[in-house]
C-alpha cells in the first residue's frame, strides 16, 4: 500500500466530512500518526480499511466537539462559467442527499476505495454496497434532474 497515495485520499475524505482545510489536515495527520503506531493491522491485509475506520472516528469526535453543520463546502473558484455552475449543482444536489449516500458516494467514486474494502468498512455484502451505491447515483440523478442535469 502506497502511504502517500493514501494520505491524499484520506485528507480527501477527511475534508469532506468536516469541510475545514487545517481541521482535514489535523485528521488526516492524527488518522496516520494512530495507524502507524499500532502495527496489529498494518500486516493483516486490512490497512485501508483499518484507516478509514480511524479517520471516520477522529471525524466523529470532530462533530462531537464543534457541533457544526455537515459538508457547507466552500463554492470552489472556477474560470469557466459552466463548470462552476455545474460544481455547485453537483454540490447542492449532494446536500440533498442523506450523510450515508454522500459518504459512500465519495468512497467509492472520488476516493475509488475498493468495493470490498467499503463491505468490510460498512460490514455488509458486496450486493449490498452495489444496491446502495446504485441507489446513491439514481437519488442523485433525481437531484439533478429537477435543474435539467440529467
Amino acid at each position: 500500500m502506497d502511504l502517500e497515495e493514501q494520505y491524499d485520499k484520506i485528507y480527501r475524505y477527511c475534508y469532506f466530512k468536516v469541510n475545514q482545510r487545517e481541521i482535514a489536515e489535523d485528521i488526516t495527520q492524527e488518522t496516520f500518526l494512530r495507524f502507524l503506531e499500532s502495527s496489529d493491522y498494518v500486516n493483516t491485509g486490512k490497512a485501508m480499511q483499518y484507516l478509514y475506520t480511524i479517520a471516520r472516528n477522529l471525524c466523529v469526535d470532530e462533530y462531537r466537539k464543534r457541533k457544526m453543520e455537515l459538508l457547507n463546502e466552500e463554492v470552489v473558484d472556477s474560470n469557466a462559467e459552466d463548470d462552476m455552475i455545474t460544481r455547485v449543482s453537483v454540490r447542492m444536489a449532494l446536500a440533498e442527499l442523506d450523510e450515508a449516500d454522500r459518504e459512500l458516494l465519495l468512497l467509492r467514486y472520488v476516493n475509488e476505495v475498493p468495493v470490498s474494502v467499503i463491505c468490510k468498512l460498512y460490514g455488509i455484502s458486496r450486493f449490498a454496497v452495489y444496491r446502495r451505491v446504485s441507489q446513491a447515483i439514481k437519488n442523485l440523478k433525481g437531484k439533478l434532474g429537477k435543474e435539467d442535469f440529467t
